[in-house]
């Protein structure tokens, strides 16, 4: 699946009902209700529960917060309208649900737009990132996701990689006072060729040369899985700039439990390293409806370390 089909999907899953409740979706809250909180944050996202909940998104919030997350992530939040934010912020307080990332800059991912050192691609970022302050303070965020953008093809990969680094510099200075971080977010290569940013070492090394707290890595694990694998070992080896974790299992980028990675052994390892940040769940249902939904429940019940 496409990182932006799958984004498409679900925006368009999780935008019906924004601004206002559905009578329909009260019902919701019987079924297993006030279950144990998970012992790690994992974040699902809007749509992910639907047929269980309804379309409106605060039901969403309040199944979710039924069933023991504590977290919740949404990368379209930033083109929500700012009554919308604030609704779903009150409900998110009320429910102690923490906000997970939110994408920065969707409209400089996928081109070459941090790898050629064009000072107008400098300023369009920093107006990105002021933007997302806003956004942030307004739904109580600290981390949203940056896609560096494609490589160039008639640079060497040094140059590029040093025209990304000036250009994070940038955002820095904007997020920093602020306490916010914006994490970096490799795509594997078979789903998202010639991305700037395909392994977390490249982000490791873009990272301590930025040198700074607003400034971090968004390991996701689906894709670290498919670029190069080893994912317990390179954790241990990008600890320190670690901000945030995404996953689904691969082949088929849905739920832990369907695929090939040992989500169980990979949560434990990263629980008793201490973290305590946010692991969001951007990956699809490998059932439909209702019998999904659950699937995907049971799925992090059973690889939950509690």
């Amino acid at each position: 699946m496409q990182r932006r089909e799958f984004l498409a999907g679900v925006g368009a899953a999780g935008i019906a009902g924004l601004a206002a409740p559905s009578a329909a979706s009260a019902p919701h809250r019987i079924e297993n209700a006030s279950a144990e909180p998970f012992s790690m944050a994992f974040a699902p996202h809007f749509g992910m529960f639907r047929h269980h909940a309804g379309d409106d998104p605060v039901a969403q919030l309040e199944f979710a917060a039924d069933q023991g997350f504590t977290a919740w992530e949404d990368n379209g939040m930033g083109g929500r309208s700012p009554e919308v934010q604030e609704r779903i912020a009150r409900a998110m307080q009320r429910l102690g649900i923490r906000m997970g990332v939110f994408v920065l800059n969707p409209a400089s991912a996928w081109g070459p737009t941090f790898s050629k050192n064009e000072s107008s691609e400098r300023d369009r970022f920093r107006d990105a990132a002021k933007q997302a302050v806003e956004i942030a303070l307004r739904v109580n965020a600290t981390w949203m996701t940056v896609v560096p953008g494609t490589r160039e093809p008639r640079l060497d990969l040094g140059y590029q990689t040093a025209s990304a680094i000036d250009q994070l510099r940038v955002g820095a200075e904007v997020l920093e006072p602020h306490g916010l971080v914006m994490v970096l977010e490799p795509l594997n290569p078979h789903n998202h060729p010639n991305m700037l940013l395909a392994k977390v070492a490249h982000a490791y090394e873009i990272c301590r040369a930025v040198d700074s707290p607003a400034c971090k890595i968004l390991c996701d694990l689906y894709h670290q899985q498919i670029t190069e694998g080893n994912l317990i070992p390179n954790i241990d080896r990008c600890w320190d700039e670690i901000a945030y974790f995404q996953m689904g299992d691969n082949p088929g980028r849905n739920e832990p439990t369907t695929g090939e990675i040992n989500y169980r052994n990979v949560f434990a390892h990263i629980k008793a390293k201490g973290f305590t940040g946010i692991l969001g769940m951007e990956h699809g249902n490998s059932r439909p409806e209702k019998p999904g939904e659950r699937g995907v429940i049971d799925a992090y019940r059973a690889c939950d370390p509690a």
